[in-house]
């Protein structure tokens, strides 16, 4: 039996208050804008919410995606047989009991984070501001910027494994390392929430120091047009940007996808562009960039299927 039947069935019965969209595009939940229809998506707005999905997706024999702002993820156009959880309704964010510390649960964007430690008189957080994901996401890939990661203010992480249930994980335990984490190895643990410690700060320094870090990326960002951020890791010794560049790779397309004219290391989608688009692309920078440097770009960006 196809499993939609009887996870609609479950959702009905047991989570009738959960949103539930049928055939939903995905370019409508990627920073892309690219991707074909999710069998299934779920808007959980509470973490027992999502624990719930994740039995029922088990039982029925669904294979779920947890995502939060796609701005990591590359989907593909034939779609997703899959239960896509949406958790931008997990965003529950408080000053955490002890001082300079806050809780954040897995779909609050970093962005707001930033901005409520900032209220809130505490610094650690600045480089946060732009970053489009969330604190699950974010923490998964130790998300960072400027010099700062999260791994610098992250300190304990509730998470839900499939088989052996929640477990809570110190910042040492997660073994954060560039743009990896625990987590990443172990794509079937969600992330529920995190704590973080923070430290005093002047809340207009704070901000100022923002507002700076914003300038500068819209100052050498393609903001304007869709992408996933930085689309490559950073090869050790050197800028995946610098290297497309020193490539004559900028403005290069494949159908609607491009290497931006402003910053090498995105890949924008000018306009109907597909995966397919952007994967040809990728794998073009890739061979040509090898081939003249010998390094070996590696996709920040997320594939999933």
């Amino acid at each position: 039996m196809d499993w939609t039947a009887g996870f609609d069935k479950q959702a009905a019965d047991y989570l009738p208050d959960v949103r539930v969209a049928k055939e939903e595009p995905m370019a409508r939940h990627t920073s892309f804008r690219v991707g074909g229809p999710a069998r299934r998506m779920a808007f959980p707005e509470r973490g027992e919410q999502l624990v719930l999905l994740l039995s029922m997706a088990r039982e029925c024999g669904a294979r779920p995606l947890v995502m939060g702002n796609g701005t990591n993820l590359l989907a593909p156009d034939e779609g997703l047989d899959r239960l896509v959880i949406e958790t931008s309704g997990l965003n529950g964010l408080e000053a955490g009991p002890e001082p300079c510390t806050l809780r954040a649960e897995a779909g609050v964007p970093l962005s707001r984070l930033a901005d409520f430690a900032c209220r809130e008189g505490l610094t650690g957080l600045e480089f946060a501001h732009g970053i489009p994901g969330t604190v699950g996401g974010g923490v998964c890939m130790n998300a960072g910027a400027y010099g700062g990661e999260l791994k610098q203010v992250v300190t304990r992480v509730s998470v839900l494994f499939p088989e052996a249930g929640m477990k809570v994980l110190s910042g040492e335990e997660l073994a954060f390392g560039y743009r990896r984490s625990f987590l990443t190895e172990n794509p079937e643990a969600v992330v529920l929430r995190a704590e973080l410690c923070l430290a005093p700060g002047n809340p207009e320094t704070i901000r100022e120091t923002m507002r700076d870090l914003m300038r500068r990326r819209r100052d050498s960002q393609p903001l304007d047009l869709p992408s996933a951020g930085s689309t490559f890791k950073r090869p050790e010794g050197y800028f995946a940007g610098t290297l497309i560049d020193q490539c004559g790779l900028k403005g290069l397309t494949a159908g609607g996808a491009q290497v931006s004219e402003k910053h090498a290391g995105f890949l924008v989608n000018r306009g109907g562009a597909t995966c397919a688009d952007i994967k040809e692309l990728i794998r073009q920078v890739q061979e040509t960039v090898f081939r003249k440097t010998g390094v070996r770009l590696e996709p920040e960006v997320k594939f999933v299927d």
